[in-house]
């Protein structure tokens, strides 16, 4: 497995990237010959080394997505790699070339291109510098998951160590990533899956208590936890909502986060809905909310072995992004699949 390395020579005029010309099925997703992108002024050019595959760019691909208004487009809304050109006063906060950094969302890979190539420019505040020997197949699969489990948790949830957090759909890469930080944390954790012979999984992540999710959990929880959880994080969407929001103690808190099952509205919507004192928020993910000094911390739980990366699949090279979307498809593999472009 290729280790983090810094930045060799300046960067070539072309480069091979993942464009997709037009919405439609995995032949969309072309390899071709494009230019090198320039860095704006505020913006850092980065050596792609590695990037997650995410459910949004398959609705890129097909066209779904309303955050992508323009094709052609370069797919991948996190990546990872080192810093390849940077403004003067960015090199001087720690963006230097050769620097190992993250990056993900803010309209990456769907207001402009993404990670799906060998370079991609970001602005400058999405990029968080860190420093790891882990290999790039484990910390490409980071930024994305990483994110939006920790945001939820801290941002959404406010989650405290001795606290009970329920997980609805915890095999999910973000729910199985939200598992172990909460673990590490020093929560009490419960989480779902609809399929029994899933749960190994979640007591791999480190869950204290697997429920199989028939549709209805507040009875299944409450006979655990009788005055309710202290917080839930909501990756299933609406179509459950309601029920998760009973699982949850008085002025204990809701984090609508993701909509695996695809209902992202309640339609007639109730506030009334709600149960009395019970606290609804959502968490939509900005890279801010993984501070460098948190991903280091995480760098280093894994390392020690106290935090699982829930990784697929690793795949080699960009003539794979199109099996790797089509596995990310079938839902048959649990965890994340990434991409390494090797040297």
């Amino acid at each position: 497995m290729s280790q983090p390395t810094a930045a060799g020579d300046a960067a070539p005029a072309t480069m091979r990237a993942v464009v997709v010309t037009r919405p439609g099925g995995l032949e969309a997703l072309e390899i071709k010959d494009v230019p090198v992108p320039v860095r704006k002024p505020g913006w850092v050019r980065i050596k792609v080394k590695a990037f997650g595959v995410n459910e949004s760019e398959v609705t890129t691909r097909k066209g779904e997505s309303d955050a992508v208004v323009t094709y052609p487009r370069v797919p991948g809304i996190e990546g990872v790699g080192v810093v390849d050109e940077a403004d003067e006063a960015d090199e001087d906060s720690g963006l230097r070339p050769g620097q190992q950094v993250a990056t993900m969302m803010g309209g990456m890979g769907r207001a402009y291109d993404g990670a799906y190539a060998q370079y991609v420019t970001v602005p400058a505040a999405q990029v968080i510098p860190f420093e790891t020997g882990l290999p790039w197949d484990v910390v490409g699969a980071l930024p994305e998951m990483f994110q939006t489990a920790y945001g939820s948790l801290t941002r959404g949830l406010d989650l405290k160590a001795g606290q009970t957090l329920l997980i609805r759909g915890g095999t999910s890469t973000v729910g199985l990533s939200a598992a172990t930080i909460a673990k590490d944390l020093g929560a009490t954790v419960l989480s779902t899956t609809r399929s029994p012979e899933r749960a190994g999984e979640l007591r791999a992540a480190g869950v204290d208590y697997p429920l199989v999710d028939n549709g209805t959990l507040a009875d299944q929880v409450r006979e655990l936890i009788p005055d309710g959880v202290d917080s839930a994080l909501e990756l299933v969407g609406c179509s459950v909502l309601p029920d998760t929001l009973r699982t949850v103690r008085r002025h204990g808190t809701v984090c609508f986060t993701g909509a695996l099952a695809g209902q992202w509205t309640i339609p007639d919507f109730s506030p009334f809905m709600i149960p009395g004192g019970v606290r609804l928020t959502s968490y939509g993910g900005q890279a801010a909310d993984l501070p460098a000094d948190v991903l280091a911390h995480q760098l280093q739980a894994i390392s020690a072995g106290r935090l699982n990366v829930p990784v697929a699949k690793v795949y080699h090279g960009l003539e794979q992004v199109r099996d790797a979307q089509a596995d990310l498809e079938s839902g048959t593999t649990p965890g994340k699949h990434v991409v390494v472009l090797d040297d």
